[in-house]
């Protein structure tokens, strides 16, 4: 999608104030789908709030903080913050525009199932927005979202820091989240691959890949990306000072029989088992 001029951005606004987000999204049956502001970037998404509640009506999040103080109290640091949205009458929709029209849910002190939306429960919500994330999850190596297996709220925190659990800066810590999982992986190990200190995300897609196990690369370009070739005559390949020419016909560097501990050995500094 081409980035929205701001002159774009401020006559939507301008159209939102006038007329209100409610008759825009949900009178006289017209679907209407509103500019907001992505989890990343100003130039976001186009997204609509359905009314996902039936016979439920928007409340506002000041309603929602009467007993979810604990979520709304932080909301302010997430990434999510900057998709604010107000009703014509002034209600905030920052928590409606994911767990759907509240009213039902705080009229019953939330003593009902089925009265909101729980994105922990299912991915749908999340993909209003995130409709490249659902595609990615159809690819045939995948995390199991759709599945029901795990959730998008396992790996991502929707209300308060950034999204991703651990995330900023430190690299480790977003690893952390996925040795939540795959703890195998985690170590420690004696002799460390150094790419996991720069993050899983190094080989790794997060949510879905045409390659197995979630790879970025399926075959020996992957390793290449940072063990480079060095200068050689004659036909010979040399990586990390030794030949290899002959390893590489053989198939993946970690499926031919020589590097197979990827994430880490405790027995050889080349990452053998």
């Amino acid at each position: 999608m081409d980035p929205i001029s701001p002159t774009h951005v401020a006559g939507l606004r301008q159209l939102i104030r006038k007329r209100g987000v409610k008759k825009l999204l949900l009178g006289g049956g017209i679907a209407l789908s509103i500019l907001i502001t992505s989890c990343m970037t100003m130039n976001g998404p186009v997204m609509n709030i359905p009314n996902s509640v039936p016979g439920a009506t928007f409340v506002g999040s000041e309603e929602c903080s009467l007993c979810h103080d604990n979520v709304t109290g932080n909301f302010h640091s997430a990434s999510h913050a900057r998709l604010g949205l107000r009703s014509e009458e002034g209600l905030d929709l920052s928590c409606e525009a994911c767990h759907g029209p509240g009213s039902l849910h705080a009229e019953n002190g939330g003593e009902i199932p089925g009265q909101i939306v729980n994105p922990g429960k299912n991915p749908e919500s999340c993909f209003q927005c995130h409709l490249d994330k659902r595609g990615e999850f159809h690819l045939p190596s995948a995390h199991p979202v759709l599945e029901g297996k795990i959730s998008c709220t396992d790996c991502h925190n929707p209300h308060e820091g950034p999204a991703v659990m651990g995330g900023g800066t430190a690299l480790m810590s977003e690893n952390q989240t996925c040795f939540q999982c795959h703890d195998a992986q985690k170590g420690p190990h004696v002799f460390e691959h150094e790419a996991l200190r720069d993050g899983c995300t190094t080989c790794h897609t997060v949510h879905g890949s045409v390659n197995a196990k979630l790879l970025k690369v399926r075959n020996a370009n992957l390793c290449l990306q940072c063990h480079m070739l060095e200068p050689a005559s004659g036909g010979s390949v040399l990586i990390g000072g030794r030949e290899h020419s002959s390893f590489l016909g053989r198939g993946t560097c970690w499926s031919a029989g020589c590097h197979e501990a990827i994430h880490g050995s405790n027995i050889n500094s080349h990452l053998r088992y």
